[in-house]
């Protein structure tokens, strides 16, 4: 695990400091790490939600059934052919 040194204002540090204290994490660093999980949850969410309004904005869709996978796959084979 690699070190990271942070500097803080006091209000920022006894801020922490409390969270550690009633929210029970063992170290200042173990709740650092929580919050910066759970910003790359909030950003891989943002970005899911962005991707799915593209696709919802890109137009209309097609139909998803048996008969467009039997197709995927014959084009897929000739593709290799």
């Amino acid at each position: 695990m690699s070190t990271m040194n942070i500097s803080l204002p006091e209000r920022l540090k006894a801020f922490v400091d409390e969270r550690v204290s009633t929210d029970g994490y063992s170290t200042s660093s173990e709740y650092v790490r929580e919050l910066i999980r759970a910003d790359q949850v909030r950003r891989a969410e943002r970005e899911l939600a962005l991707l799915l309004r593209e696709g919802l904005e890109s137009g209309e869709g097609s139909a998803v059934n048996r008969s467009y996978w039997a197709g995927k796959r014959r084009r897929i084979a000739r593709g290799r052919a």
